[in-house]
């Protein structure tokens, strides 16, 4: 079986999980310890970023190169198009989500997460007792924007990357305002990469990642929840409901907690 060592919460390796259900393809996940299981994985693969994903003996770093290979390895339900002009199309969007979405969505969610108390508290597991609840969630936004400024996730590069998925979002909802998909007449890579950045701006209401149940269907103030984007996150649900597997917990591809790796 195909394995992805993975971040649960990365838009990365959402991309490639997506991918993996679009095509149809059995897969375990393998939450990969921030630090130590990093450095298994570079012994393993030469990579410490995930997503990094082992077929047999082979590993494949780089959200990217892994949709390349598994549309050569895999080649059932094809999602690079071969018409030229589609082709390019397809290559470009994926590579601008990437950098665009990708890069924005995430410093914008960080800043949700410092600024918003009840978004910053939703994540704490149910049993964590009040009194920590109360503690985190009372810790100043100030402080928190002073020591983001410090790794350029401060106050105004938030702001700067609200701005600039604004102007995404607008454009993807002009651009699904009159066809089904961004390049063709069925799903390709670019549009299951716009749909995996997407989570962090919005939540699909569904069982898709390890979540609290509340914040389902949530997103990120001021984009999120803009009725103007509406359409492409109803756009972006509907690719989800028909191609994203839920959680269950009879999935092969579901890990309970984050694993160190074992070296092999």
């Amino acid at each position: 079986m195909l394995e992805l060592y993975q971040f649960e919460l990365s838009q990365y390796c959402e991309k490639v999980r997506l991918i993996l259900d679009y095509k149809g393809l059995a897969y375990r996940k393998i939450e990969v310890v921030p630090g130590v299981g990093q450095l298994d994985l570079f012994r393993l693969s030469g990579q410490r970023q995930v997503p990094v994903l082992k077929d047999g003996d082979t590993y494949i770093a780089d959200s990217t190169e892994i949709a390349f290979y598994l549309d050569r390895k895999y080649p059932e339900k094809p999602i690079v198009p071969t018409d030229p002009v589609e082709r390019g199309m397809c290559l470009l969007i994926e590579e601008w989500a990437d950098e665009s979405i990708g890069i924005k969505g995430r410093t914008a969610f960080i800043g949700a997460f410092a600024q918003n108390q009840n978004f910053r508290t939703a994540f704490l597991p149910k049993e964590t007792p009040d009194f920590l609840k109360t503690l985190l969630g009372s810790v100043p936004a100030e402080l928190i924007d002073i020591l983001g400024t410090g790794v350029g996730l401060g106050k105004e590069a938030i702001k700067s990357a609200k701005i600039g998925l604004q102007q995404d979002l607008e454009a993807l909802t002009l651009i699904l305002s009159s066809r089904p998909y961004l390049v063709g007449d069925r799903p390709t890579l670019a549009d299951l990469t716009v749909a995996a950045h997407s989570i962090l701006l919005k939540f699909p209401a569904g069982s898709y990642f390890k979540l609290p149940e509340e914040l389902q269907g949530k997103g990120i103030p001021g984009l999120g929840d803009q009725g103007a984007y509406d359409p492409f996150f109803s756009w972006r649900d509907r690719l989800y409901r028909e191609y994203r597997q839920t959680i269950s917990p009879q999935m092969p591809s579901d890990n309970d907690s984050p694993t160190s790796i074992n070296i092999e």
